[in-house]
């Protein structure tokens, strides 16, 4: 489970339960009543026809030690994808297909050869990656979302649901408009497995702030916090990359996501044993781009 690090370089793949957000506000620092601050209201506004397309670049790096051998796992992904906007109301409800274009990926596990694969230059890809090859070019879901961005109705078309920190496909907006220095969370559930076998339900809070706000783009942070204790380190070496902490860039004006990028930088000692050690180092980019040429060769 440990080791498994291939399973992280899918998640670009992820769609998830939209949940209601609450929110929090900053201090009004206005005391002469008759100033206030600005308050910007963020909401998805998409027209239907448009199609949204993203890069998204996941890199991560696992060491473990246990019993004394050491070994490091690393993986490499870039992968184009798409939101082709299927229909898009006056009331902003929105529905779209995701589908992922194209995907170059690398993996090397301790010792064993680098495994490299490019779904448009490569004609046929390694047993390990034919899970993701399959999936290229088709639909993996047809997602209907308010604007915003709480899921209403989704189809699932051979995609995984497992987000691994890597965020869902919509930003889960708050209702109320916001200040800068204004804060919301989103309720989210991830589970974990025992050394009993039994599977643990950790509840995480995602902590949003609104930071800054410029030319028409906000920019958020994002911190993951867990509100269930873990005492296990088994588990904690589970749930640490499945937390997202990170920035997230919003386009007001267009009613969009500009670009996101999550980190991990993570330690856990004692998970299997008094002398093991796990270390997970990884970031996550993605990024709206336009006219996306590289596209799958099969459909």
């Amino acid at each position: 489970m440990y080791r498994n690090v291939f399973l992280a370089a899918v998640t670009f793949l992820a769609v998830a339960s939209g949940i209601n957000a609450t929110v929090l506000h900053a201090d009004d620092p206005a005391q002469d009543g008759k100033s206030v601050l600005q308050r910007y209201t963020l909401r998805y506004s998409l027209k239907t026809g448009e199609k949204l397309h993203y890069e998204v670049t996941h890199a991560a790096k696992t060491k473990t030690r246990i019993r004394g051998a050491e070994e490091i796992s690393t993986v490499h992904t870039v992968s184009q994808r798409h939101w082709d906007v299927l229909e898009a109301n006056a009331d902003g409800e929105t529905t779209i297909d995701h589908v992922v274009d194209s995907v170059e990926m690398t993996q090397q596990q301790g010792d064993q050869e680098e495994v490299r694969w490019d779904s448009i230059s490569d004609e046929e890809s390694p047993a390990i990656f034919g899970r993701v090859a399959e999936q290229i070019g088709k639909k993996l879901s047809t997602l209907t979302f308010d604007s915003r961005g709480v899921e209403i109705k989704r189809e699932n078309h051979g995609g995984t649901k497992a987000s691994l920190g890597m965020g869902t496909l919509t930003l889960q907006l708050p209702e109320e408009a916001l200040a800068i220095g204004d804060s919301w969370s989103v309720p989210h559930e991830v589970k974990a497995r025992l050394d009993n076998g039994e599977v643990k339900v950790i509840k995480i809070r995602e902590r949003y702030t609104l930071d800054k706000v410029q030319t028409g783009v906000a920019t958020l942070s994002l911190r993951s916090e867990p509100l269930t204790p873990i005492n296990e380190e088994s588990v904690r070496a589970q749930v640490v990359q499945q937390l997202s902490n990170g920035t997230i860039r919003f386009d007001i004006d267009n009613g969009r996501m500009l670009s996101k990028q999550l980190d991990w930088d993570e330690t856990v000692v004692g998970f299997q044993g008094a002398n093991s050690l796990m270390e997970y180092r990884s970031r996550m980019t993605e990024k709206l781009v336009d006219g996306v040429e590289r596209t799958a060769q099969k459909p």
